[in-house]
């Protein structure tokens, strides 16, 4: 089988390769000419993504995979192909389709008769259906459901370990009609392999949801659910902080009932999807007043933690804070939607110089992102915690000389580095 993956990205690289692996024919199609370039070099583009350099090196010496800047023509050869391109929201919660728009009419272009078309971008529910098979449509001439194929089948993994989850989390398929869900069903069965998962309530591999608009409302009930759960957490830990609660022992304490399942972020918001989604969910439902609260909630926890800095540093005026983390999580080479940009604003609201760390990260990288980059060893007043990257569990007083102040968000600080210098984690009273 030929199939085109469209967005050479951290998903779609990662998929492209894994349908190569299956014995497939793939063009990976992107529209920057240096990842295209990378790619066919047998280059991963990014760091940070367990096997994927060995498996796209094989898989281009093979021939398995051919990345390419045409898009219209790759489609024009294959019997399948997967859009995985970004959709953004602006600071009104609007979706931005520009990016799908444009990748939708590359691929209509060159769309052939027998083809299966498969979103894998989250998207509002509804968007597969009313948006972008007329679009198909149009550009190819040919009838959604009757000429091809369309359906969603929304990605659920996360950067890092992208392989690992698709055998362990079923892969959620609807169809435009029970045609196009049923070629879906048997495109993926033919792509991935599952783990046995005996926990679930029906075996591993792919679920059928019935309808296009089920599966686009299935992954944005599963990110919403966890913003809710963040947001919730969110509130707890500045409660605990207000009255000197470890909310740690607290859901430790719990025995995994009822709050242990919740992950207390911090300053973060969990992934750098999980700021995005939930903005789609109330751009279909906007009563949806649980959301939005919670929303709300997690966009301030950049603005508490350095309120929490100024409440226990002092002013903060000419102080110069290290800010430990520009990636959106520990481990991860990201930066879209991370808490880190927040956190530099409100530190300058407030007067102070903020320095930015990050093992993932060169000095002229953070500078391009338009941070002051930051190196242990140099002389500081504070630091916040903003990632929970692995090396900063190692961090001794010794470098972050001058600091007396430590905000940690994630809790990764070294209980060595609480007894040297006065730190306050998020949700613990600790000092």
């Amino acid at each position: 089988m030929n199939i085109t993956v469209v967005g050479m990205g951290k998903i779609g690289l990662p998929l492209a390769v894994q349908f190569a692996s299956k014995g497939h024919t793939v063009f990976g199609a992107d529209v920057n000419q240096h990842t295209v370039e990378l790619i066919n070099g047998g280059t991963e583009p990014f760091p940070g993504e367990a096997f994927l350099q060995e498996k796209l090196a094989e898989a281009v010496a093979s021939g398995a995979l051919t990345a390419t800047l045409d898009t219209t023509d790759a489609v024009s050869h294959s019997d399948a192909v997967v859009i995985v391109v970004p959709l953004f929201v602006d600071i009104d919660g609007i979706p931005d389709f520009g990016w799908m728009d444009n990748a939708t009419q590359s691929v209509g272009r060159g769309l052939k008769p027998g083809t299966l078309v498969s979103y894998e971008t989250t998207l509002p529910v509804g968007t597969t259906r009313n948006r972008f098979a007329p679009m198909l449509e149009e550009l190819s001439g040919l009838s959604a459901g009757v000429d091809f194929h369309l359906v969603f089948s929304p990605e659920r993994v996360l950067t890092g370990r992208v392989f690992a989850d698709l055998r362990q989390y079923p892969k959620l398929v609807g169809g435009i009609d029970t045609a196009s869900t049923q070629r879906g069903i048997e495109f993926y069965e033919n792509v991935i392999d599952f783990d046995e998962r005996p926990d679930l309530p029906q075996g591993n591999g792919v679920w059928n949801l019935g309808s296009s608009e089920a599966s686009e409302f299935a992954k944005l009930a599963e990110t919403t659910y966890r913003d809710v759960n963040i947001g919730l957490a969110n509130q707890f830990a500045r409660f605990a902080d207000s009255q000197n609660i470890d909310v740690y022992g607290v859901i430790d304490a719990s025995n995994s009932q009822p709050y242990s399942h919740i992950h207390l972020p911090g300053i973060a918001v969990g992934g750098h999807c999980i700021p995005i989604y939930p903005q789609m969910y109330l751009w279909n439902d906007p009563d949806a007043t649980i959301v939005r609260a919670a929303r709300a909630a997690n966009r301030g926890m950049p603005n508490y933690a350095v309120a929490l800095l100024e409440k226990h540093h002092g002013p903060l005026t000419g102080q110069r804070v290290a800010v430990l983390g520009a990636s959106y999580r520990g481990g991860v080479k990201e930066t879209a939607f991370s808490g880190v940009f927040d956190v530099v604003d409100e530190l300058k609201k407030a007067g102070a110089i903020p320095v930015v760390n990050d093992p993932m990260y060169t000095k002229e990288e953070l500078e391009r992102l338009g941070f002051e980059d930051y190196e242990f060893g140099r002389q500081v007043d504070a630091v916040i915690v903003q990632a929970n990257h692995r090396e900063y569990e190692s961090v001794r007083a010794a470098d972050v000389p001058g600091a007396r102040t430590i905000i940690d968000g994630r809790r990764v600080t070294s209980p060595e580095l609480r007894a040297a210098i006065s730190t306050y984690v998020i949700g613990s009273a600790s000092v």
